[in-house]
C-alpha cells in the first residue's frame, strides 16, 4: 500500500481516534539519544548512535534498556545491571524530556482538524506516563486529548489490545468506530487485536522494518491527511 491511500469505507462511522506519541506525533529519538548515552556513561560504556537507538524504541522503557545493555553484556549481565541502568536512564530522560524532540509536519493541524470535526481523541503510548504527560504539555498537545495512557498505565501495553479496548470503553464506543493511528507494527497489531481500524504514517520508528510491510488499513502522510480521510468517509 502506498502512502496517501486508505481502504474504502473502513473509516465510515469513526467517532474517535487513538494516536501514538513517539514516532507519530514527535521525533523523540534526540531525547532518547541524550538520555541513553548519559546512562551509558554512568556505566562506563561508550556512546551509541541515534540511528542505533531509533531501531530500539517503541516497545517500552524496560525493553529499550535491556536492548541497549545487550549490546555489551550477555543475558545475565543485562539483568545484573538492569535496575541501575533503568534508574540512570529515567533520571537523564526526565532532565531532557522534550528539549530535543520535534513535532512532525502537520501534527497540530491534524489534531485540530480532528477535534473540529467532533472526534474524541486519546493518546496511547508505550512511553511511561510520567514522561508522556509532561512531553505533551511542553509541546502544547495535551489540549487535544481527553485521555492519555502510558505504557505503565494498564497491566498490558501495545501490541496487546488492552489500552485500545480501554479507550473504547472509556468513550463508550465500539472498536469499529475508533481508529488507531501510529507509526509501527506495535500500533497495527494492537489495533487488529482490538478490532479497531488502523492507519499508519510512513515516517517514525518501526523497528527497522518498512511500514509498507505492516498490516494496516491505510498509510497517511500526515495526521492532517488522516483527518481528511476520516472526513471523506463520514
Amino acid at each position: 500500500m502506498q502512502a496517501g491511500t486508505v481502504k474504502d469505507h473502513v473509516l465510515a462511522g469513526v467517532r474517535a481516534a487513538i494516536i501514538d506519541l513517539d514516532g507519530t506525533m514527535l521525533d523523540t529519538v534526540p531525547d532518547f539519544h541524550v538520555a541513553i548515552n548519559g546512562m551509558r556513561a554512568e556505566l562506563d560504556l561508550p556512546p551509541i548512535s541515534a540511528d542505533a537507538i531509533k531501531l530500539m524504541v517503541g516497545k517500552g522503557s524496560e525493553n529499550l534498556i535491556r536492548t541497549v545493555l545487550a549490546l555489551d553484556f550477555d543475558a545475565a549481565g543485562v539483568e545484573q545491571r538492569f535496575e541501575d541502568a533503568m534508574d540512570a536512564y529515567q533520571r537523564h530522560y526526565l532532565a531532557v524530556n522534550g528539549q530535543f524532540s520535534t513535532l512532525y509536519p502537520d501534527v497540530e493541524a491534524g489534531l485540530a482538524a480532528m477535534q473540529a470535526a467532533g472526534l474524541r481523541l486519546a493518546c496511547v503510548t508505550n512511553k511511561p506516563i510520567a514522561f508522556a504527560l509532561p512531553l505533551l504539555k511542553l509541546k502544547n498537545l495535551d489540549q487535544y486529548f481527553e485521555i492519555v495512557y502510558g505504557g505503565d498505565s494498564l497491566p498490558k501495553k501495545k501490541p496487546h489490545p488492552m489500552p485500545l479496548l480501554q479507550v473504547c470503553a472509556d468513550f463508550d464506543l465500539p472498536p469499529a468506530k475508533v481508529v488507531a493511528i501510529g507509526d509501527s507494527s506495535n500500533d497495527a497489531q494492537a489495533a487488529r487485536a482490538a478490532a479497531c481500524p488502523v492507519l499508519t504514517v510512513p515516517y517514525g520508528y518501526n523497528h527497522g522494518h518498512s511500514i509498507h510491510d505492516t498490516d494496516s488499513d491505510g498509510i497517511v502522510k500526515t495526521l492532517l491527511e488522516a483527518a481528511r480521510f476520516i472526513g471523506m468517509q463520514n
